[in-house]
Parts: structure tokens; sequence; C-alpha cells
């Protein structure tokens, strides 16, 4: 008697096909996505040359503004500031000469921090 009593006090509902995929979908962007090995690397690689892209496009916008700058004192402003200008306008090429090294450097500098990673991802990866 108490195996029907289970029986009858129990509900089951499964879902139609169509519902079980919408709940997959729903689920799934919940759920973290799991990265392969091979993407990882390719995101760790990538990150050490937009770092120093980013880092040497600020330097040489900044240093051509401040070119400008320069310039607008020269030409626009003569009198009093066309010897400020001059100089203001060499600090402005200097900060865009400075511009590649510093890319070269933060390469450098990242690709030693990141590169026991690299080492080890590469390692499982060629076995």
């Amino acid at each position: 008697m108490s195996m029907d009593k289970k029986t009858v006090d129990s509900f089951s509902y499964t879902y139609s096909a169509k519902e079980q995929e919408e709940i997959k979908r729903i689920r799934s962007k919940y759920i973290a996505p799991e990265e392969d090995k091979m993407t990882k690397l390719r995101k760790l690689d990538a990150a050490v040359y937009s770092k120093a892209t980013m880092l040497s496009l600020m330097a040489g916008i900044i240093g051509t503004l401040v070119m400008g700058v320069g310039m607008c004192c020269c030409l626009v402003w003569t009198g009093f500031w066309f010897v400020p200008g001059i100089i203001i306008g060499l600090a402005g090429i200097a900060l865009i000469c400075l511009a590649y090294p510093l890319y070269s450097k933060t390469v450098k500098r990242e690709r030693e921090k990141i590169a026991p990673e690299i080492i080890k991802l590469t390692d499982e990866l060629m076995k």
C-alpha cells in the first residue's frame, strides 16, 4: 500500500524538445565558457603586443598634440611665444621619437613577465 501512495503523490513532467533547447540556451549564458589551451596561448601572446601598442600610440598622440601647441605658439601667437613655442615643439618631437623605443621596451618587459606561462602552455600543447 505504501508503494501505491508514493506513486500517487509524485508528479513528473518532461519538457518538449523545443523547451529543452531554450533551457539549454538560457543556461549557456550563465556558465563561464572554458578556454582551450591554444586560445589561451593566443590571448597571452596578443596581450603583449596590445599593451605595447596602446602605450606607444598614447606617447605618439600626446607628442603630436604637444608639437602642435608649439607650432601654434610660433605661427599664431608670434612675438613673445616664438621661443617658448620652439621649445614646446621640440619637446613634442622628442615624445614622438620615444614612441617606438617605448613599444620595444614594453614588448620585451611583457614577454619576460609571461614567458613561464607561455613555455608551460607550449610544452603541454607540443606533447
